[in-house]
Formats: C-alpha cells, sequence, structure tokens
C-alpha cells in the first residue's frame, strides 16, 4: 500500500484551523503560541496545499524572533531556547529570511550548556562523579544557563549544517564537531540515546525513541561508525513496535534518511493519526503529518552533503 498525500489531508486541514487568531500554534488549545508547535506546523504546511497558513506561520516565527536572534520556548518569554533550532529549520525550508536565519546561526554558535564554562567542567571532572560523561564535550540546553542534553544539541547541529552547508565558517564547524563529540560521548551502551547522560550513580540508563531518532537525524551525515549502525538497529527494532504518533513519527523522520523502509510504518502511522481530532497537542500533530510526507517533500530535517 503506497501511502496517498491525500490521505492526510483531513489532518492537514485541522492543523490549518488551529492556528491561533494572533498567529502561531499553541500545544493545547491555549492562546500562547509555543514555538515548537509553530516551527512544526510550519513545516508540516509546506507544499500541503495550503500556502496561507504556511505564510502565516513563518511571519509569525518571524515576529517572535528576539533582538538576539534566538526564539522563546513560549511568547512573551524573556530568554531564547532550543527552540531556537527548530525555527531555523523551517525558515532553512526556504530561500527568504536571511537576516533573521544569520542572526539565528549566530545565536546557536554563543549558546552552550554549562560545561562549556571552565567552573562547571571543573565541578564534573573532580566534584561531580555521579554522573560519567566529559565535560569538554557540551552541546546545547533547553534553556540558556543550563547543562547540554541530546535533542536541543541534535536540532541545533542539524540547523547549523543545513544553514552552512555551502559556506561552513570555522566557527561553525568547530561548534558542529564539538556538539557530535558530545553526541557520541553520551551515547548508551547497547547503543541510542537518553535525554541526556548515558550512565548515572553507576547504572546505565535505557535509551529512549525519540532522543535516538532525533540524534541519528543529526549524525546523518557522519561516518558511520560501529556506534551509529548500533543504534540504527535499535531504533529500527522500537520502531516496529511503537503506537505513539510522536516517537512513531519521529523513527520515519529518522529511517528515511537512512534510506531504510519506512512504508509499512507510515501506513500504521496513517491508521493511528486518522482524521487527527484525537490528537490534541499541535505539536504532536504536525511531527505525524511530517512523517506522513516522507518521501513526497524535501525533508526538513535532511543535511546535504
Amino acid at each position: 500500500m503506497q501511502t496517498n498525500v491525500l490521505t492526510t489531508f483531513p489532518a492537514a486541514g485541522l492543523l490549518r484551523q488551529r492556528e491561533l487568531v494572533s498567529g502561531g500554534w499553541s500545544y493545547l488549545g491555549s492562546s500562547q503560541p509555543a514555538l515548537e508547535a509553530t516551527a512544526l506546523a510550519v513545516m508540516a504546511l509546506s507544499g500541503q496545499g495550503r500556502e496561507e497558513a504556511y505564510s502565516s506561520g513563518t511571519a509569525e516565527l518571524l515576529r517572535l524572533q528576539r533582538e538576539d536572534g534566538g526564539w522563546p520556548a513560549f511568547a512573551g518569554d524573556s530568554e531564547g531556547s532550543w527552540t531556537t533550532a527548530l525555527a531555523l529549520c523551517a525558515l532553512n525550508g526556504s530561500s527568504g529570511s536571511i537576516s533573521a536565519r544569520e542572526r539565528a546561526l549566530e545565536w546557536l554558535l554563543r549558546e552552550r550548556g554549562k560545561e562549556g564554562h571552565w567552573f562547571w567542567r571543573w565541578k564534573f571532572k573532580t566534584a561531580d562523579r555521579n554522573v560519567r560523561f566529559d565535560p569538554d564535550k557540551y552541546g546545547w540546553p533547553w534553556i540558556s544557563s543550563s547543562a547540554s542534553w541530546v535533542i536541543p544539541t541534535a536540532f541545533s547541529i542539524v540547523a547549523i549544517k543545513q544553514f552552512t552547508v555551502c559556506n561552513r565558517s570555522e566557527a561553525s564547524e568547530n561548534r558542529i564537531h564539538l556538539g557530535v563529540e558530545m553526541l557520541l560521548d553520551r551515547a548508551c551502551v547497547d547503543g541510542g540515546w537518553n535525554s541526556g547522560n548515558s550512565v548515572v550513580y553507576g547504572v546505565p540508563l535505557r535509551a529512549h525513541v525519540e532522543a535516538t531518532a532525533i540524534a541519528l537525524l543529526a549524525l546523518q551525515d557522519e561516518p558511520r561508525s560501529e556506534l551509529i549502525q548500533r543504534s540504527l538497529a535499535w531504533l529500527k527494532k522500537q520502531a516496529a513496535r511503537v503506537d505513539s504518533v510522536s516517537s512513531l513519527g519521529w523513527c520515519i523522520l529518522s529511517l528515511f534518511v537512512y534510506q531504510e523502509p519506512i512504508e509499512a510504518l507510515k501506513n500504521r502511522l496513517v491508521a493511528i493519526v486518522g482524521n487527527g481530532r484525537d490528537i490534541r497537542n499541535n505539536a504532536t500533530l504536525a511531527t505525524g503529518l511530517l512523517a506522513l510526507k516522507c518521501g513526497e517533500m524535501i525533508h526538513p530535517f535532511v543535511v546535504l552533503r
């Protein structure tokens, strides 16, 4: 069975209807735009016969960008967050908004987990032995002044790789390399990624589906190391039994860029999504739509070599 793009039409129409009057999308029906939901909705409605929604969503993203180049997690927040990477990925899908994207890049190049500060590197190396990782290898936090986490780091790597693909500076190259090193350092013992660290209090942590799928997106153009191959095999095994729209969606988006078969997974996702009315979270609905469009649109997280 070949997934037809029209199958996603009811859910895409529903996502369009849920756009806030003020612009953007919230998570669960509030009046406050959430940047994650807005960025994912903009990507999901691109090329779906929803040009008006795509344009208004893009305009809302540009309106919500902070003066320092970052984006808040929610409209009205006083600081930038990990959603800067998602917003940049959404804007990378068009040839416009160069100034906004350049400012976002500069923000991402400046931002780092608190391990990037010498004091915290010293602390993790000498005083705090409850976690196991190399603090010299740091990525990006969820919010400023906190530690590096896997998902924000992975999205930041993808966003920077996409925007600088034809003009990579020494600064961007170094930041990408450091983020990749952080992901490789924090992989779980049996492959895949947890949300942050691989071992806590001497206990190996289990990998999480979404963290693993998104980390693999960041590593798609890196050499296929044994760790990446082991993590990819783990994700394929988990994807066969995942029934969460969000988790299955990220599995499909990740496996596609590794040229793994995804049609059976898409067919299962079609059945779960249905008309979308049972999916209250707009970020989840948008992720499901993006996964269903794999192979029928330019992948929003693909990294060109």
